[in-house]
């Protein structure tokens, strides 16, 4: 995970590096390295965690959606007076051709302008949609739990995925409609290619606020924040 430069590698060989993850997928794929698995138990459980693990800098390399696991890390380092960076992936932008329709939350992405809907939120989010009249293929890793909407057929499936995947699931299920998170990042932007090339709108959840912390966007300059924090 942190290749890179010359300088990135030399600096990440100074440290220690544990990675938490929060344990909502049953086959996530691990990082090398020290592991960790499950929740802290909010904020005084991360405190409590960081003191007793001699931790000097925190991390927060989470979906650009776990918002409250960001706040959590977040206010913990803020008690200890522990450095924090927040690592994100840059956004998706439009391109000519784009149709795309932001809205500020998944519960405002309900109103569609199609009936047949490409659903790529996530599992937690499906509920959302559960009185929603449109058919929906709602495709995530692990299957949701009710409630559904009542015409779905979900499709499980982990990417990365390409243009021409895209473009025959789109075109097999005559979708006429994507919703999607700013996830960002290139494995999952080939769904926006599709929907560009077939002319389709795409209905996307904006990001959430960040807290008031240093943000970069690349591994490398994460390392090197990593060098100056005096992790």
């Amino acid at each position: 995970m942190l290749g890179g430069t010359g300088e990135a590698r030399r600096l990440a060989a100074q440290v220690t590096a544990i990675t938490s993850l929060a344990g909502r997928v049953s086959n996530p794929r691990l990082p090398s390295g020290e592991v960790r698995v499950g929740g802290f138990g909010g904020v005084d459980g991360l405190a409590d965690y960081l003191r007793a693990n001699g931790i000097t800098a925190v991390v927060d390399a989470t979906h650009p959606f776990a918002a409250r696991i960001t706040a959590n890390a977040f206010a913990a380092t803020s008690r200890l007076g522990v450095p924090f960076l927040i690592l994100r992936r840059p956004g998706w932008t439009p391109r000519p051709g784009d149709d795309w329709r932001w809205v500020p939350s998944v519960g405002d992405a309900v109103d569609l302008p199609g009936d047949r809907v490409f659903l790529t939120t996530g599992r937690q989010d499906i509920a959302a949609f559960a009185d929603a009249p449109q058919w929906f293929l709602a495709r995530m890793v692990e299957p949701p739990s009710p409630p559904m909407p009542a015409r779905i057929e979900v499709l499980l499936d982990r990417g990365p995925f390409t243009v021409d995947g895209e473009l025959d699931l789109m075109r097999r299920h005559r979708i006429d409609v994507l919703v999607t998170k700013d996830s960002g990042g290139e494995m999952t932007s080939a769904k926006l290619v599709a929907a560009r090339q077939l002319g389709l709108p795409v209905v996307i959840v904006r990001r959430p606020t960040l807290p008031d912390a240093p943000v970069v966007e690349t591994v490398e300059a994460a390392v090197s924040w990593l060098g100056t924090a005096g992790a």
